[in-house]
């Protein structure tokens, strides 16, 4: 590793072995007061994000946009803060007490109490770790492909957590195709979250997204598709404990995805990805400030990416 990448590998393990030790509202506050002073500086990442919600909500002005990207990445860091602090939920049952199961969450789990496959489309919402971690408990273990991060020890340390939580993470990149890996947990009978409101293959599909066109992954869809097995859209969300500095996350889970009658497999796999969209776009028009997204995802903006 070069001299960067050490540098941030230490930040991150510093971080986790600090924060797990603090109270928990101190904890909370130490985070927001970074993500304030983030947000003051207004990097790259703040301003895409800023980008992205002043398309989905035209209606605000500078001075409400301003505040919904200050929550934004209030919301951004308290998903980091939860991660460091997961460890000491995970494996009791105060983590039950973490979540709160919402939507056609119900069917989903008959489905998979029955020795059925759930497929889902995530959107970067909220914080889909404490859902993972969740369901290992309460459904069935988790199988999903998460993104290379860099330097790879710290991806690999990702992976290593993720996998205490019974997690099972498959790389995009630098390993064995992950698709037939998913398609064997499916076969399975498996539960298989996808994160996909973001293309990162260029194989993604277009779809309408608040309004506008965006580009996202087909593969939840494709995956549905040449399985049989359900497919749900689901929306991640915060919401207050009261008297409590760590919030309760909320998985909404959205009708599941009807697959068309008539079409080629790629007519279908659009208009099954353009369901997820739709149940996504409600959730991230209501809950803006829980929609992590610091990249492009809109057509438009990605047009314009070589010449920015």
């Amino acid at each position: 590793m070069n001299l960067a990448d050490q540098l941030t590998l230490a930040g991150f393990r510093t971080g986790w072995a600090l924060v797990r030790r603090l109270p928990e509202r101190a904890a909370y506050a130490m985070f927001e007061r970074i993500a304030d002073r983030l947000t003051a500086r207004g990097g790259k990442d703040v301003q895409r994000m800023r980008a992205n919600y002043a398309r989905v909500r035209p209606e605000l002005d500078d001075v409400q946009l301003d505040e919904l990207v200050r929550q934004g990445m209030r919301s951004y860091l308290r998903y980091w803060c939860d991660a460091f602090r997961l460890e000491q939920v995970a494996g009791s049952d105060d983590i039950d007490q973490m979540l709160r199961l919402a939507g056609n969450g119900p069917e989903a789990k008959e489905l998979l109490d029955g020795g059925d496959a759930v497929i889902l489309f995530l959107g970067h919402l909220g914080n889909w770790d404490m859902c993972g971690a969740w369901a290992t408990r309460n459904f069935a273990r988790v199988t999903t492909v998460a993104e290379r991060l860099k330097p790879e020890a710290l991806f690999q340390q990702f992976v290593d957590y993720r996998a205490s939580l019974g997690i099972r993470i498959l790389p995009l990149t630098g390993g064995a195709e992950p698709y037939p890996e998913l398609v064997a947990a499916v076969r399975a009978g498996g539960f298989v979250p996808l994160l996909s409101d973001r293309d990162l293959t260029s194989r993604g599909v277009q779809v309408q997204l608040c309004g506008h066109p965006a580009r996202m992954a087909a593969g939840p869809a494709r995956l549905a598709l040449e399985t049989g097995a359900a497919l749900y859209p689901l929306s991640v969300t915060y919401e207050k404990l009261p008297g409590r500095a760590i919030q309760r996350v909320v998985a909404d889970f959205g009708p599941r995805v009807i697959v068309p009658a008539e079409g080629t497999d790629r007519e279908k796999i659009a208009a099954m990805t353009q369901q997820c969209a739709d149940a996504l776009g409600d959730t991230i028009r209501t809950h803006t400030q829980d929609w992590h997204m610091m990249q492009r995802v809109f057509v438009e903006d990605l047009g314009t990416a070589a010449s920015s």
